[in-house]
């Protein structure tokens, strides 16, 4: 090759240096092929996203269909785990769609769109959990009226508001709350600006705040409900204090599960620099889409009418017995 350079530059020619040349042109391309699909990898943490939102949409869309075909699964409690489920479903196709447009398509606007769409979704999420904490509240502290029209009218406004704001947020980046003509302005999670960015975790914390109040007097109402019955029977038997103790133990799990999985990506959010490396971010924010995950499992796969649901819909045989009741979340 350096002869023929040598050849090239002394303006001798032969069919032997063309050769030499096009072998060389040869040589290089492939040479720049195979660097080209050397550096055209895909990011492992990428992947991990996007097997997770594969097995967040799985488990949800299941509860959306349970729910959505039982009749007898249409109390508040159920149409607001069906939200929950709803909103798990997006954001599990969202993840699935982010890393499919992220190596396929790639686009500005489309970015922007999913993005937004993975916002509102998350939010979403976030939002359906406080308002189930709500509607157990609403029935622990009004049990005597929590079904009344009343009590449906409160679940479909918490609808209204959780899916509101969810939207409002999820459009924010798509109206021109983003940092693509200023890169100066972007925040841990690009296209996000780090005001918008900031405004999502302190959302977050908001709502994490009304959560740990209204378990904390749920808690309170749960053990003067128990001292009460104990009074009544003038002793607390073991079954009345295990009880007790498994109802604060799955409030426990629940509130631990949620802030495990969403505080270390809310506080990243919040201290986190545009240029400090992508694995911080990945790392904070896988663990909070295993929330999706979970949340099914609690508030669905547990519930004794979601798994005779699942029976007859798999088996077809499960028949029940005598008159059924839909229960209220304070006796679930």
């Amino acid at each position: 090759m350096n002869e023929s350079a040598a050849l090239n530059e002394t303006g001798v020619g032969s069919p032997q240096s063309s050769w030499l040349e096009a072998e060389a042109f040869d040589a290089n391309q492939t040479l720049a092929l195979s660097s080209a699909a050397l550096e055209y990898h895909v990011n492992p943490w990428d992947i991990m996203l996007c097997l997770s939102g594969t097995v967040i949409a799985c488990e949800n869309a299941i509860v959306v269909a349970i729910i959505f075909y039982t009749p007898t699964l249409r109390n508040p409690m159920f149409i607001l785990i069906g939200s929950l489920a709803t909103a798990d479903l997006l954001a599990g196709m969202g993840l699935i769609l982010n890393f499919a447009f992220q190596y396929l398509v790639s686009s500005e606007t489309i970015s922007l769109i999913t993005v937004g769409f993975l916002v509102a979704s998350f939010t979403a999420s976030i939002s359906s959990l406080l308002a189930i904490t709500v509607d157990r509240y609403l029935s622990l502290y009004n049990a005597l009226t929590y079904f009344s029209e009343k009590t449906l009218h409160y679940v479909h406004l918490m609808l209204v508001g959780t899916w509101g704001a969810s939207l409002g947020l999820g459009l924010l980046p798509v109206l021109g709350w983003n940092c693509l003509d200023d890169a100066s302005t972007c925040s841990i999670v690009r296209p996000l600006n780090r005001t918008n960015l900031t405004v999502l975790a302190t959302s977050f914390f908001v709502i994490f705040a009304l959560m740990l109040s209204l378990y904390f007097k749920i808690c309170k109402i749960v053990c003067h409900h128990a001292h009460q019955i104990a009074l009544q029977q003038h002793f607390f038997t073991t079954s009345h204090y295990m009880a007790t103790k498994k109802g604060v133990s799955t409030l426990a799990i629940i509130l631990g599960t949620f802030g495990a999985s969403w505080l270390p990506f809310a506080i990243y959010c919040l201290v986190g620099e545009r240029e400090y490396p992508s694995v911080y971010t990945y790392a904070t924010l896988l663990p909070a889409t295993y929330n999706s995950m979970i949340n099914p499992i609690i508030y669905a796969y547990r519930n004794t009418e979601i798994q005779r649901s699942i029976y007859m819909l798999f088996c077809g045989c499960f028949q029940t017995k005598g008159s059924y009741r839909s229960r209220s979340p304070s006796e679930v």
